[in-house]
């Protein structure tokens, strides 16, 4: 069991062990969910939705469509050195 400190400002930091345990690093989110007796249970937040949220992320409107040729080509290009 690890023993933490409450702040002044009301805030506790999870130690590095904890962190890993949950699978989260910088920047990601926790839930916390408040349980009867004054007990509280902490998860890794994960993200929710339908997968069709994700479509056309990275689509950027003022760019042309290449095609898997000139893919191909671009890659070739670089393990060359060209650019």
């Amino acid at each position: 069991m690890t023993t933490l400190t409450v702040t002044s400002k009301g805030q506790v930091t999870l130690r590095k062990d904890v962190l890993q345990h949950l699978g989260v690093s910088q920047g990601d989110r926790i839930e916390v969910c408040k349980l009867p007796n004054g007990r509280v249970e902490v998860r890794a937040a994960r993200a929710g939705g339908p997968i069709t949220a994700l479509f056309g992320m990275l689509a950027d409107k003022n760019r042309r469509t290449v095609t898997l040729e000139e893919m191909s080509q671009a890659i070739a290009d670089g393990w060359a050195g060209k650019r």
